[in-house]
């Protein structure tokens, strides 16, 4: 049976543009993949706890001795990563804030990257050591930025998504949203969904 992770980084939850259109792909891929299993992470739903000192220690501690609390914290990571690892598509809403991704979606791949479990050092550079499959980006933005120096985003993704293993990054952009494009943006977005989804 295939499993589609959708992840939603909308502060605005359902009601987000990105996120309205990851719901756009996840009614496609269903539609040719009536049995398929869709494991959702909204993070306007549920916590995802950002990086502190004690959650870096926790994430390097050893077996022997770990505390229940550390103990936790890689219960949350190995979680995570057994989604995306048993997934055969993911795709990710990502939002444009302030020339940068939602905090909560670098805390999620704050908690992905993890030396020895999903990359790891050779004398030849990095390797990746997550299964690769393919990934799509909704990218949603108010202004007009795909291959403009103000496109943070792209480049970031593609680089961290490579970094553990996901070299089959795929973007499909919604923007000037808040530029009276919008309803043009959609309907580009999603005519995109669907090549995407028949690929």
């Amino acid at each position: 049976m295939a499993t589609l992770l959708q992840i939603n980084s909308s502060l605005f939850g359902d009601n987000g543009n990105s996120s309205v259109l990851t719901q756009e792909f996840v009614q496609r891929w269903k539609a040719q993949n009536p049995t398929g299993d869709v494991v959702v992470r909204d993070f306007a739903k549920e916590d995802v706890p950002h990086l502190d000192a004690a959650r870096v220690q926790a994430l390097f501690s050893p077996v022997e001795g770990r505390t229940e609390a550390q103990q936790a914290v890689l219960d949350y990571s190995d979680k995570i990563i057994a989604e995306i690892e048993a997934a055969d598509v993911i795709v990710i809403g990502v939002p444009l804030y302030n020339f940068g991704v939602p905090s909560t979606l670098k805390a999620y791949f704050d908690h992905i990257a993890r030396a020895g479990v999903t990359f790891k050092y050779t004398e030849t550079g990095p390797v990746g050591l997550l299964n690769n499959k393919p990934v799509y980006i909704i990218a949603t933005r108010g202004g007009v930025h795909k291959g403009q120096p103000s496109d943070t985003q792209s480049q970031f993704l593609t680089n961290f998504l490579s970094f553990v293993g996901l070299k089959d990054v795929h973007f499909i952009y919604a923007e000037g949203l808040n530029m009276g494009q919008k309803d043009q943006a959609f309907a580009a977005a999603k005519t995109e969904i669907e090549q995407g989804v028949a690929a």
